[in-house]
């Protein structure tokens, strides 16, 4: 059993609008608080909120559209520098995670590109106390090869976002909690690549990608 085109287009929304409605809410709490605020030191604060959550909102609208939609432009590539912005602007509200970029290709298949933003914000989510996080990427004779590892003193992987990103939707129904995760399964297996997660070591979780360029 498969995921239509439109229930599948449903979920990603539905992931969307989850992770929009924090900051999007707090801009509506601020701007209630400004309304009846008249200390000016307590107005300063709720202008610096904001601005807070006004940037948190753009920089998620920023990836979400990078990882779900069709931004990139019209060629069959975009640049890694593009991946790398959006990927800053999400981790960087997140003070807790501290990011390592060591992709060297300067451009990645469109498929590729979203399936790395997708895994960075499963990692991410994995990242429970913050942490670190790299994320790297190379061709190895004509293998792309992606791949997002986090440290971190705790880390939770749901089992169903496990299984879905590494089997697809299995017996399962996909759900906007595992949309990412199907969505990497699908771009990857569709290139003729797989799909893996392994934690060698305690804290320690990498996720890893290859697609066949060639």
């Amino acid at each position: 059993m498969t995921v239509s085109p439109v229930d599948f287009a449903s979920l990603l929304c539905s992931r969307l609008c989850h992770d929009l409605l924090s900051p999007v809410g707090a801009l509506n709490n601020g701007l209630e608080l400004l309304a009846d605020e008249t200390d000016p030191a307590m107005r300063e604060r709720c202008m610096e909120l904001l601005a807070d959550s006004a940037r948190a909102s753009a920089n998620k609208l920023k990836f979400f559209r990078l990882a779900f939609g069709a931004a990139g432009g019209f060629g069959e590539e975009v640049a890694t520098r593009e991946a790398q912005s959006a990927i800053e602007g999400l981790i960087g509200d997140n003070k807790r995670i501290e990011l390592a970029w060591v992709v060297e290709e300067p451009a990645m298949p469109k498929a590729a590109i979203k399936a790395l933003l997708n895994l960075v914000l499963i990692g991410s989510e994995a990242l429970v106390r913050g942490g670190r996080m790299e994320v790297g990427g190379e061709d190895n004779a004509g293998n792309l090869e992606i791949v997002v590892k986090v440290e971190g003193a705790r880390l939770v992987l749901d089992a169903e976002i496990r299984r879905t990103l590494v089997q697809g939707q299995a017996d399962g129904a996909v759900t906007p909690r595992t949309a990412a995760a199907y969505m990497v399964h699908t771009l990857v297996t569709e290139s003729g690549g797989s799909v893996q997660v392994v934690e060698p070591a305690d804290g320690i979780m990498i996720f890893g990608a290859v697609f066949a360029t060639r």
